[in-house]
């Protein structure tokens, strides 16, 4: 008792030495739409949702400052490498019989910015989590349904800028109750069962969100159910469809940023189709008409009464969306570098990037429990496609984690030269007012030099869209495996973008 007694003297008085300075320093509480209101809500979803609920101790060990304290009202305090352990060796130490999950309580949250000299520095944030648990005997599995609610608690988290890098540094946890405090929520996108119900409401079975805010990946987010019962994991593995065409692009824009391949360059010198051989637009194709979709190709051959690969139009005079295209530019750099394309994603892109859950092919790598079956609009399950050779232009497995870090690495230009970048931005062809194709991305022109790169994908049971915006360093992935997923994309859009995903969605649904 005299511990605890200890213990409570000082939680008590740094209590209210933060709720004094805040009521001397601070005006007011940030807004929800705010900058540092986002920040700080993308560092706590990072260290719950994915850290804590996961068990990934890597999140702790970036987001905590090496000066963390942690008050707790039943366990002490504790320092960075003392809670590491005792999470590791506590919570996390049988996650196969025993897991714990924590949930913010929807409209608890308050944040509040600290100032020196008029320079913000710190920020509290105060608000309500439950926690929940789930435990099973040894060789049985952990059932979402036998998860029971376990103690709600207060918290307040002292948040510090550490070299333009926001770092936790005191964390307080008390008020622990065994009681249930639900207040009113605004937003069903700060409530995981609003979410859930708006997802049944759209026959949507998976929805995965990934958010970008300065240049990083900052949120994982996926919600509802890879089948009857199993929760679906921050790191569901999900078929992208059209999304591959990113990576190949990629890829082949690294090569050329390293003088290893030509934009402009004729590609009959590497590749000729048999069913355009003795068609002389064949000598026209080079990787920029064929990234910015001016081949003249339809989307795919067996669209083709004679299911052969024609012309439609000269190539570089006229924009047509053909996947045949990018399958063009893989067989092209195959031969010229002798390699795979799976090969020369894994060197340049994933590999680098530690993309460890991305693959072009299906093998026994493609971890089932996690896979998001694809469904139709009633429910029916698709049978997945199984690659056993990588596809240029479809069917690339991937997760929020891995796609999220891949779409940060291009709007840093990583890899990329600058002259490889600005083409890559450039309008190279335009589709529809406001609407332009660059080199890999459709660009929105969203005004006042604002745009924003984007790519969907679409396919039997697959719905998946992403934005960057290189100048705000925003972004937005989103991933559904149905074949209505697109129609939870505007609120989605309206609500992380705000008026630039309202630009967005005017611009693609004007005639």
């Amino acid at each position: 008792m005299k511990i605890i007694n200890l213990i409570f003297i000082p939680l008590k008085i740094l209590l209210l030495g933060i709720l004094l300075f805040c009521n001397q320093t601070v005006s007011s509480q940030e807004e929800k739409n705010s900058e540092l209101y986002k920040t700080i809500m993308s560092r706590d979803s990072l260290l719950f949702n994915v850290g804590f609920n996961t068990c990934d101790v890597s999140q702790f060990e970036n987001l905590y400052s090496d000066q963390f304290e942690f008050f707790h009202d039943r366990d002490g305090i504790s320092n960075k490498a003392e809670f590491l352990y005792n999470f590791k060796n506590g919570l996390c130490k049988s996650p196969e019989t025993y897991r714990a999950r924590r949930e913010l309580v929807p409209g608890s949250t308050q944040i509040y910015p600290l100032y020196k000299k008029g320079v913000l520095y710190a920020a509290i944030q105060t608000g309500v989590h439950r926690f929940y648990e789930i435990s099973a005997k040894k060789n049985e599995p952990l059932l979402k349904k036998n998860e029971t609610l376990g103690d709600t608690a207060r918290f307040t988290h002292v948040w510090v800028l550490e070299n333009n890098e926001w770092k936790l540094k005191r964390s307080l946890s008390y008020d622990h109750q065994s009681s249930n405090t639900t207040p009113d929520q605004p937003s069903i996108f700060e409530n995981k069962k609003e979410i859930e119900k708006w997802l049944q409401e759209n026959n949507i079975p998976t929805l995965g969100i990934g958010i970008i805010n300065n240049g990083k990946l900052q949120e994982v987010n996926v919600y509802g159910e890879l089948k009857k019962g199993v929760a679906a994991p921050y790191n569901t593995i999900w078929n992208v469809a059209s999304l591959t065409k990113l990576v190949t692009a990629i890829v082949a824009l690294k090569l050329v940023s390293q003088g290893k391949w030509n934009l402009d360059e004729p590609l009959y010198k590497y590749w000729t189709d048999p069913d355009i051989a003795n068609d002389s637009n064949n000598k026209l194709l080079t990787t920029r008409i064929i990234l910015s979709h001016q081949t003249g190709f339809p989307n795919w051959r067996f669209m083709n009464e004679s299911g052969k690969l024609d012309f439609k139009f000269k190539p570089g005079t006229q924009y047509q969306y053909s996947g045949e295209g990018l399958e063009y530019l893989r067989k092209a750099l195959e031969k010229k570098f002798h390699k795979t394309l799976d090969q020369l994603a894994s060197e340049l892109v994933f590999e680098p990037l530690k993309m460890n859950d991305t693959q072009f092919i299906w093998n026994n790598k493609v971890d089932l429990s996690r896979y998001a079956i694809n469904y139709d609009n009633k429910g029916n399950a698709y049978e997945p496609t199984k690659n056993k050779t990588a596809n240029a232009a479809d069917d690339l497995l991937t997760t929020i984690q891995d796609y999220g870090t891949f779409l940060c690495s291009v709007m840093n230009s990583d890899g990329l030269s600058q002259k490889v970048f600005d083409e890559m931005n450039a309008h190279q062809i335009k589709t529809k007012e406001n609407k332009y194709f660059g080199l890999g991305f459709e660009i929105y022109d969203l005004g006042n030099e604002n745009y924003a790169l984007s790519h969907g994908g679409a396919d039997k049971g697959v719905q998946t869209i992403v934005f960057i915006l290189p100048k705000t360093k925003q972004g937005i992935i989103i991933f559904t495996n149905v074949d209505g997923g697109y129609k939870v994309y505007e609120k989605i859009l309206e609500h992380y973008l705000g008026e630039n995903g309202k630009k967005i969605f005017d611009i693609e649904t004007k005639s």
